[in-house]
């Protein structure tokens, strides 16, 4: 399995891999994007059914990444020669068409193409045109391509062309990693200020007008400009650990995230399990998720966001049934569902692999 350290991938791929323990299965988990940090070390000391091999090639979606994409590609072909793993997972796009001679199941966590849309209302820039021609190569050799959302899925048809194997497993967390205690009188979230598809931004322009103090989990310093943006009623904790974010949590009364594009939103899953009540951004993929276990807003809606947040801030019984909603829907999300779903399509994989080989040979 790939992974990259960088991002949700990572917390993904650790969840997955803890949960299929009890199955015995085991993981070769080829990480790249930076060097692994001693907190991630430690986290995965505690699996027990994963053999680590450490990269620091570039990912496909950062600037200029070619020549480190097709030089892990060949890593990634060796190791496996070397492995003989029986099925190998992606959870990246553009190692899709290498010759595996296995079959490859291959994860959409998000992308560039579909990240541009939902967030700049636009096509991604000519400048990235080589980024899709790699990616839809990638997913359309995959042998079954799988997506968190329903949503997310269809937003990557609508761009790359359907795919002929396809299908949607949940993301999970662990519920035992996270905690009720007592509920205090404060707004909490989590992403940099300056992430357009988070959508922090939002927020921190309701602060003047809500009662509650804001905690943000996050930066509010850009990272190429160095510019730090200071907002009255707004308070960034920098980056936490999950020890510390679950604890930030425990406390919360509102977890609010007005995103733009999030095509799961693991953050907002730990939100619930904490029994915070739940205010999201109103795109596909997380009314998708939580139905009516959350207050929606429109994206770009100063007033509209003020106006949820000081309802649920002035009556404690509606802030209450919405906190247990969240916590009771939470429960279709856990680790032990996504770990027997996704066991299920392992095994499905050779199955499709001769049906998508047969229609192959139809279309010829």
């Amino acid at each position: 399995m790939t992974t990259d350290t960088v991002g949700g991938v990572w917390t993904y791929s650790l969840e997955l891999i803890r949960a299929m323990a009890p199955h015995h299965v085991h993981f070769y988990l080829a990480t790249m994007g930076a060097a692994i940090t001693l907190q991630q070390r430690q986290e995965l000391a505690t699996l027990t059914n994963v053999t680590v091999y450490e990269s620091t090639y570039q990912l496909e979606w950062m600037d200029y990444p070619w020549a480190d994409v097709d030089a892990a590609g060949e890593w990634l072909l060796e190791l496996s020669l070397e492995l003989n793993p029986d099925l190998i997972h992606l959870n990246n796009f553009c190692h899709g068409q290498l010759p595996w001679n296995k079959p490859v199941l291959m994860v959409i966590h998000s992308c560039v193409q579909t990240w541009w849309r939902a967030v700049k209302n636009e096509k991604a820039p000519a400048g990235r045109d080589y980024y899709f021609e790699r990616v839809r190569e990638g997913l359309h050799a995959a042998d079954v391509v799988v997506a968190p959302t329903q949503a997310m899925l269809t937003e990557a048809e609508a761009v790359y062309g359907t795919f002929s194997q396809k299908q949607v497993i949940n993301n999970g967390r662990d519920p035992h990693a996270f905690r009720f205690g007592r509920k205090e009188p404060f707004i909490f979230s989590m992403g940099r200020v300056w992430d357009e598809a988070k959508n922090i931004a939002l927020l921190t322009q309701v602060a003047d007008a809500v009662d509650w103090p804001i905690y943000i989990a996050g930066d509010a310093t850009h990272p190429a400009t160095g510019q730090n943006k200071l907002f009255k009623n707004v308070h960034f904790l920098g980056k936490l650990s999950q020890r510390e974010i679950a604890d930030w949590l425990s406390r919360a009364s509102l977890y609010v995230l007005p995103a733009k594009y999030e095509p799961f939103g693991l953050s907002i899953l730990e939100a619930a399990f904490s029994g915070c009540a739940l205010v999201l951004g109103k795109i596909d993929s997380l009314k998708e998720v939580w139905d009516r276990s959350a207050e929606f807003v429109d994206t770009n809606n100063v007033e509209g966001l003020t106006a949820i947040l000081n309802k649920l801030i002035d009556d404690e019984f509606l802030r209450n049934i919405m906190a247990c909603r969240a916590v009771k829907k939470a429960q279709d999300y856990t680790t032990a569902l996504m770990a027997q779903e996704y066991l299920q399509a392992y095994a499905d994989l050779p199955k499709r692999v001769k049906t998508k080989q047969a229609n192959h040979v139809e279309t010829m």
